[in-house]
């Protein structure tokens, strides 16, 4: 379960039908197991890179060796890595830039911790991280924007489907605002937070949730029934 995440992003068509684009987020050691034996329809994320090709960074794993396992995804800025291993939003902006420059798509998350939510500062916290990201991006179609509330990360307790509209429909409203009309409509804005199979249909009948983070129900038979919630 270590680190275990599958990001259910959309759909798309797949030999001449409609199938949901699904991401599993596999720990930097299995990124070449992880490759090797799932179907080709089924994409593969690193869980991080660093901002940098090659220098002496010892333990960090770049870009370039996420795309030597034949793998096409990374997932950036998750809330473990912001508030467990203090990166900064600077940082996980730059790792986005040369993530993109490289050539990966960039699952990038943004979320609020309990004490902003209940202070009501939401909108600025992911705003101000989504700034960030938006900063370093020129070409938003490999680009998923992933929206954790921390306090629904591996709690049990997840936004009610109201919470993550209205997030999810500020978010699409400072991309237009910010970024451009065209980026906003067409940008796919994900939720993570304890998703389950008794949840996931509800979440996924909202407006503006295109999809989900997966963290423990993806290693659960219900993983088959979030894949299919948008159905």
């Amino acid at each position: 379960r270590n680190g275990q995440r599958a990001g259910l992003l959309d759909r798309l068509s797949y030999q001449g039908s409609s199938f949901p684009e699904v991401v599993c987020g596999a720990p930097s050691i299995y990124l070449d197991f992880a490759r090797s034996k799932l179907d080709a329809k089924i994409g593969v994320a690193a869980q991080n890179c660093y901002k940098v090709a090659k220098g002496a960074f010892t333990g960090e794993i770049s870009p370039a060796m996420i795309k030597d396992c034949g793998v096409g995804w990374v997932i950036l800025g998750h809330s473990e890595r912001r508030h467990v291993f203090g990166e900064s939003d600077e940082l996980i902006g730059q790792k986005v830039a040369h993530a993109l420059e490289s050539g990966l798509g960039v699952i990038a998350c943004i979320g609020e911790k309990l004490d902003e939510r209940e202070a009501g500062i939401t909108e600025k916290v992911v705003f101000e991280q989504t700034k960030v990201i938006a900063d370093n991006v020129k070409d938003w179609s490999k680009v998923v924007l992933a929206y954790e509330p921390v306090w629904a990360i591996g709690t049990g307790k997840t936004a009610s489907p109201q919470q993550a509209q209205e997030v999810h429909d500020k978010l699409r409203q400072w991309i237009k605002a910010n970024v451009s009309e065209a980026v906003a409509s067409s940008v796919r804005i994900i939720y993570g937070g304890s998703v389950t199979g008794a949840t996931c249909k509800e979440l996924a009948s909202q407006k503006d949730v295109d999809g989900f983070l997966v963290g423990g129900a993806s290693l659960k038979p219900e993983f088959v029934e979030i894949i299919n919630a948008k159905a």
